[in-house]
């Protein structure tokens, strides 16, 4: 009888493994992950190495499909839309996984119904610099400080409306009582142009586009502005640490299917996407562009994830008044 038991129980196993285990099944053809941005910056870069990587754990291609507009609007209803199958992906960010939902009036996919979570890929931290020409203060209460004695002084700049860097501001005001004026861009690049020339005081921007200025001395990073210091600027402390609890912004990254997309198919995606982000070279490849590695990369992580960052930022979207067609 237990010489049966265990020859029923190996059975299971066998048939819960078996549509992973045959290659005809699936991927049977080319796959293809959208990255809801045009092609060249950060996300289109990972998003890239990713594709390439992975040939070698599915047995099949993955093309890379550029589908930018609305940020990131456009590649996530594609995606939405697509057929469940497993042979659509989506390589997206904070913006169409969290803070669209509540930054468009018009928007046709929900970013926890419409998607199948497959894996969290990691997050890049924005942190919060300063033009030391501009601005005396050297840490985040000294900036509060300076600010509270210099009411509607300071201004800080963003990569345009709802980004990341615009909604960290509006955050922070709310959290520290500061009134500091938001001066939107559009794009990171005249953004940090004006930081740099003193055009504008402050801007809470990524570690990546900050980090050869901060040590170039040309900016002064006060606070990294998630709860765990970044590899990237390692000395310098976050923003929750130096009297804020609880303050966390980044841009995160993860990839998604369509809703309906089978569970065996999501199990074999994570499982090859977990085995690329462990390779030595696509570490410290992400490592060197500032990229925090996520602690839980199953589907069930990013599905929490997404669900949790889609209620946080409504509330702070609602409270910036910012709202786009």
């Amino acid at each position: 009888m237990k010489k049966r038991a265990l020859l029923i129980a190996a059975g299971c196993a066998a048939a819960l493994l078996a549509p992973l285990a045959h290659a005809d099944t699936f991927p049977s053809k080319p796959l293809t992950l959208v990255i809801p941005y045009p092609p060249g910056g950060p996300t289109d870069a990972m998003a890239r190495t990713l594709a390439a990587e992975i040939r070698d754990k599915l047995g099949q291609p993955m093309v890379v499909e550029n589908r930018a507009g609305a940020n990131g609007n456009i590649g996530a209803e594609y995606v939405a839309r697509a057929e469940p199958d497993g042979y659509t992906l989506m390589f997206g960010t904070s913006g169409p996984l969290a803070i669209n939902a509540s930054l468009y009036r018009r928007i046709s996919y929900d970013p926890v119904k419409s998607f199948a979570p497959v894996i969290r890929v990691g997050y890049l931290p924005n942190v919060l610099v300063v033009n030391p020409n501009v601005v005396p203060a050297k840490t985040v209460p000294e900036l509060v400080a300076y600010a509270k004695a210099n009411p509607g002084k300071l201004a800080y700049a963003s990569s345009g409306n709802g980004a990341s860097s615009h909604l960290a501001g509006v955050l922070f005001n709310s959290m520290a009582g500061t009134d500091f004026q938001h001066i939107p861009y559009k794009g990171t690049g005249p953004a940090l142009n004006d930081l740099l020339g003193g055009q504008v005081a402050m801007s809470f921007t990524d570690v990546l586009t900050a980090q050869q200025y901060v040590k170039a001395g040309k900016l002064r990073a006060l606070g990294v502005t998630t709860t765990r210091r970044s590899q990237a600027l390692p000395e310098v402390p976050t923003v929750a640490e130096q009297g804020y609890p609880g303050y966390d912004v980044s841009v995160f990254f993860g990839v998604v299917a369509p809703a309906g997309t089978p569970a065996d198919r999501v199990a074999l995606l994570n499982k090859a996407f977990a085995q690329v982000l462990a390779a030595d070279k696509v570490k410290a490849l992400f490592a060197s562009q500032g990229l925090e590695a996520a602690s839980d990369t199953s589907p069930l992580a990013l599905g929490r994830f997404i669900h949790d960052e889609t209620a946080k930022w409504a509330g702070v979207v609602k409270q910036s008044g910012a709202q786009l067609d």
